[in-house]
């Protein structure tokens, strides 16, 4: 950036060397803005690495765009495209962008927002890509990005620049109807219409597909990255802990990243946005030149007081006005459309449970108590949406208001001079669509208030979701923490343990106690008293408390009561976590048949929510089936047979004695069944003073 820097500074004094040749004071405005560009351009060193694409594309730019406009000054440029030349403007305005771009880093808003958007653009992991015509090929992530959204920020511009140019053509072409010019009129529709709107039609096309493609992209890459930060080392079971406020993250990944980056398809979002913005700009500052020049020696309506450009300061005085008069009508959408969101995800959620536990609802008889919830929970949804239409009420009839006068501000204050004779029809015409072109580019506050509203509440829903992980994956890393040293031997030791609620509350202490490898022990103790907190310690989920558990080289497997079975195919429900593919057929037939699920073993294939499908006890055969499958050298069973009656508990602790001869069992249990199972017996003692302790470890006779 800094060779680039200095690259755009020597343009300035060149530009300004120019100037001093030339008449045109545009020359001096440019060299003025260049300097400008080059200063922040050195400094963007520190800009974020999205906006550091922005800032190096209008360096450069304004180099390219700047020789061609020096070029036509010294009158170098060929004559046989002299209909072609770029718009005076376009230099001056990239210019002034890279200044703007580094302005607005300091925007507080803009810094959550490039929070979000920077590790897209960091990330070098390899990716496939393919340009028609030619083949895929391989390339960094993050250059792929920056090309990517340089090509949009490229084509954006050029679509600009052709409608300017469309703009010279719309004034020149109603004078030759005016003046009954036949071959003006022939010359302009062919040879400058009919090209310029060929490749603006090409430019529209390209950009879609392009567009499409790279928003996409980033969704698939941003939600991966979300996903992968939300799921790793249990943070996701962290957040739950932790009482998190962040609500529904299913929601915030599924449906605000996309909405984050383009409007969940409706092409707002960052990159919208950061689009529609730039073509705004683009236009304001071409069309002010625009705008300034032909309003040159107007008068204010009534009045002889000349005001240089007066129709630019009324465009920049009456989107001002209308800009702070929104935004005061408007300003509490942001949190009613936060609102709105969180009502519609616990709908949703509330929906989703309801069918998840439809077979517990039908035997309690509890549709009526679910009708009744659900409609309370759209009660929230449609009160807070009147809540929305009353302000958006208010805010649709002051920005239609609004827009259908500034339609004829231009005209009011230009007809006098096209009734003097001081103005052709064309040039009347193009200062009404100068105007308003200036006025649509300053309005796009106004314009976008209620989408911008919306956008802010989803750029807040994703930081608190970011706030969360952060704090989540924080917990347990800080001292006062669990530590995990690795065992000396192969048992595992627990020294010193302290574990706590959420609130902070004090609930199982050890002080010292080794489960010895190939030792089944059976953990009991009254409910409420922390067993199951302390499984969670020992399998490094739990991070409320403190001391230190030695964990030996060896791989643990932890059942709880009701196990998790994922949607899909009974082979993956079987496999989970571990690939599909890791284990023989044969393996999982002889599994499901150990856990007394051989009615099962021909539906590997079969496609199923096994979780509504399978009966309590059938759900935790098919966890023994799983563990059976995957051998743990520890394996802990949180009550996982407490749906079972006795005879089939005994026959599941049978089956893991054979199939697992080198698997050290943990369990915990109440059934008088498993004390022959086991060697060594743990009692956890509630205290009315304070935590649960370990009252006594004996041999089980």
């Amino acid at each position: 950036m800094r060779l680039l820097s200095f690259a755009v500074g020597v343009f300035a004094v060149a530009t300004f060397l120019v100037g001093l040749h030339t008449p045109d004071t545009m020359v001096f405005l440019l060299a003025g803005a260049a300097l400008a560009c080059a200063i922040t351009t050195f400094l963007s060193q520190r800009l974020s690495a999205f906006l550091k694409i922005f800032e190096a594309t209008f360096a450069v730019e304004t180099i390219i765009f700047g020789l061609a406009f020096l070029v036509d000054e010294l009158g170098r440029w060929p004559k046989a495209y002299e209909n072609y030349t770029l718009p005076d403007s376009l230099p001056f305005a990239v210019a002034l962008f890279g200044v703007f771009i580094y302005a607005i880093s300091f925007i507080p808003v803009v810094r959550k927002m490039i929070g979000i958007a920077d590790p897209y653009f960091e990330a070098a992991t390899p990716t496939s890509a393919k340009i028609w015509p030619f083949p895929a090929f391989v390339v960094g992530q993050n250059k792929l990005a920056a090309a990517s959204l340089v090509f949009l920020i490229v084509v954006n511009q050029a679509e600009v620049a052709l409608d300017v140019r469309l703009s010279y053509f719309r004034a020149d072409f109603t004078n030759a109807l005016k003046n009954l010019d036949q071959a003006e009129f022939w010359r302009q529709l062919f040879l400058v219409f009919l090209p310029v709107v060929v490749v603006l039609v090409a430019a529209y096309t390209i950009e879609y597909v392009v567009t499409s493609t790279f928003v996409i992209r980033w969704r698939r890459w941003l939600t991966a990255h979300y996903t992968g930060r939300w799921m790793s080392q249990g943070t996701h079971y962290k957040m739950l802990l932790a009482g998190s406020p962040t609500d529904n993250p299913d929601q915030r990944i599924s449906q605000d990243i996309y909405a984050f980056i383009d409007g969940g398809g409706a092409g707002s979002g960052i990159y919208g946005y950061s689009i529609t913005a730039l073509q705004n700009l683009t236009s304001l500052v071409s069309y002010a030149i625009v705008l300034w020049t032909l309003s040159t020696g107007f008068t204010l309506p009534g009045l002889a007081i000349v005001i240089p450009g007066v129709l630019f300061w009324v465009a920049l005085a009456y989107t001002g006005a209308g800009t702070l008069i929104t935004h005061w009508v408007g300003h509490s959408l942001t949190n009613l459309y936060f609102t709105q969101q969180r009502f519609e995800a616990n709908f949703r959620f509330g929906l989703a449970r309801a069918r998840e536990y439809s077979e517990q609802i039908a035997l309690l008889h509890g549709e009526e108590n679910e009708a009744r919830a659900a409609n309370g929970k759209f009660h929230d949804i449609f009160d807070n949406y009147m809540r929305i239409v009353a302000v958006r009420k208010r805010l649709t009839a002051l920005t239609r208001f609004y827009l259908q006068a500034s339609v004829f501000i231009p005209y009011v204050v230009a007809a006098p001079f096209y009734f003097a004779g001081k103005l052709t029809l064309g040039a009347l015409n193009q200062v009404g669509a100068a105007f308003n072109s200036v006025n649509e580019s300053m309005n796009f506050f106004v314009t976008y208030y209620v989408g911008l509203t919306d956008f802010k509440a989803t750029l807040n829903r994703l930081t608190s979701f970011d706030d969360a992980i952060a704090r989540a994956q924080a917990l347990g890393t800080r001292d006062p923490r669990i530590d995990f040293p690795r065992s000396a031997t192969s048992d595992r030791k627990i020294d010193a343990l302290s574990l706590a609620l959420p609130d902070g509350r004090a609930l199982v202490h050890v002080e010292n106690i080794t489960l010895a490898a190939h030792e089944p022990t059976l953990l009991v103790g009254r409910s409420g008293s922390g067993k199951s907190t302390l499984f969670r310690a020992i399998a490094g989920i739990w991070p409320f408390g403190q001391g230190k558990i030695a964990e030996p080289d060896a791989s643990l497997m932890l059942l709880p009561q009701r196990p998790y079975i994922p949607i899909g195919s009974l082979r993956a429900a079987i496999a989970y976590p571990a690939p599909v593919d890791k284990f023989a057929e044969a393996a999982m037939r002889e599994a499901l048949e150990a856990a007394g699920l051989a009615p099962l073993a021909n539906q590997l294939d079969e496609t199923d929510n096994w979780q509504m499908r399978l009966s309590g006890g059938e759900q935790q055969r098919l966890a023994i089936a799983r563990a059976l499958l995957a051998a743990p050298d520890w394996l802990f069973l949180d009550e996982a047979t407490s749906a079972l009656d006795e005879a089939s508990e005994a026959q599941i602790y049978r089956a893991i004695a054979q199939k697992l001869p080198g698997t050290t069992l943990v369990s915990i249990g109440h059934s008088a069944t498993l004390s022959a199972f086991h060697k060594r017996r743990i009692e956890m003692q509630p205290q009315t003073d304070g935590p649960a302790t370990v009252q006594a470890a004996t041999a089980e006779g």
